[in-house]
């Protein structure tokens, strides 16, 4: 496996990142107006994305079917029914670049194409749809944003660990009262110094009680509603943040 990955690596090329989130705890933030904006801006480049070869997807299919079937469906009914998350078997995705399939090289992850992206999720979620998830989450709703809106000096903290699959990330949206209603987010951030104060409950966030990190999205200015939300980047331990028991679900149980 280890080899068929060193073949599919090539230098992701061309994003650049142009808005900076605002970081919480004791590291120094932006101010107000820019993290604000995060929501109303995009920061796509406008390079052209070379497209991966046919052989190339189907050599990380593959390796992941490969990975899928003989890793993770063996085990994968023991880890729903047992609640447990997938700890060594993300370690070895990580190690396959499968946590940053779309990250560049030079953050972590292994630079490929959205196809390749979907066709390793489909595969690995064949063989387990917990660890699916656990990968969508960190790959989509946490190194996307930072590798699109970070600053330099934030990718090389929050972004590098997470895509080589060191760290895990997760994304604090919805919320006991609004569920993905991202305009009716009742967390509040309030700047005070060279910091901001959160203050909040988040619900139903996948990654929650293993993830080393959070996006979380606060309420700046209530009178802009969607356009006065902002995006924290929220470490595990900072003071004030408690993660709740774990939801007995229906299904996909490996994930938190």
């Amino acid at each position: 496996l280890a080899t068929a990955m060193q073949a599919l690596r090539r230098v992701g090329g061309g994003r650049t990142a142009r808005l900076a989130m605002a970081s919480c705890g004791s590291r120094t933030i932006r101010s107000e107006r820019a993290a604000a904006s995060i929501v109303s801006r995009r920061a796509f480049s406008t390079a052209p994305i070379e497209a991966e070869s046919d052989d190339t997807h189907e050599m990380l299919r593959t390796m992941c079917v490969e990975f899928s079937q003989n890793v993770l469906k063996p085990i994968a009914g023991e880890l729903d029914r047992e609640h447990r998350y997938p700890a060594e078997q993300i370690a070895q995705m990580g190690e396959l670049g499968l946590m940053g399939v779309m990250v560049p090289e030079e953050y972590g992850g292994v630079g490929m194409d959205t196809l390749a992206y979907a066709i390793a999720m489909e595969e690995i979620s064949a063989g387990c749809a917990s660890t699916g998830v656990i990968m969508s989450v960190n790959n989509s709703l946490y190194c996307d944003p930072v590798l699109r809106y970070g600053t330099e000096e934030q990718k090389q903290t929050w972004l590098v660990p997470y895509a080589s699959g060191e760290k895990l990330g997760c994304f604090g949206l919805s919320e006991p009262g609004n569920g993905s209603d991202a305009a009716a987010a009742a967390t509040t951030a309030v700047e005070s110094g060279d910091e901001y104060v959160l203050n909040g409950t988040k619900a139903w966030i996948t990654n929650a009680h293993d993830a080393h990190a959070a996006i979380v999205i606060a309420t700046t200015d209530k009178s802009l509603k969607h356009k006065g939300l902002s995006a924290f980047l929220v470490e595990k331990g900072t003071p004030g943040f408690s993660v709740g028991k774990k939801e007995d679900k229906l299904g996909i149980r490996a994930s938190s």
